[in-house]
């Protein structure tokens, strides 16, 4: 949930919200594959920090590299495949090209 909500926070810092993007431009996204390797447990009142980077990304789908870390260090890493969807018919659509331009740019840092 953790990497999720970062996701999010992502998009939401580059001027997006998932509302937004499903009620104009009629698209959602969904996880199609995670790969977790999990380092160490998080405990109690641990402050959690996730980095979250883009990988790469397709016409339909963004490719995310992200970590869970605290103060002791790695907790979790992730690899993570988000496809973009209608919201309409969940079949795979393209990521609105704002969203990917956006992608693009902070990617490229």
């Amino acid at each position: 949930r953790f990497m999720e909500r970062a996701r999010t926070e992502m998009l939401r810092t580059l001027g997006f919200s998932l509302d937004a993007l499903e009620r104009d431009e009629g698209v959602v996204f969904a996880v199609r594959r995670a790969a977790l390797d999990y380092v160490a447990p998080a405990r109690f009142n641990d402050l959690l920090d996730v980095l979250t980077r883009i990988h790469r990304q397709s016409p339909l789908r963004t490719f995310f590299t992200q970590e869970v870390r605290c103060e002791r260090g790695l907790l979790c890493r992730g690899d993570i495949e988000v496809v973009s969807l209608s919201a309409d018919s969940f079949r795979p659509t393209p990521i609105p090209k704002a969203v990917r331009m956006a992608f693009s740019h902070i990617s490229a840092q």
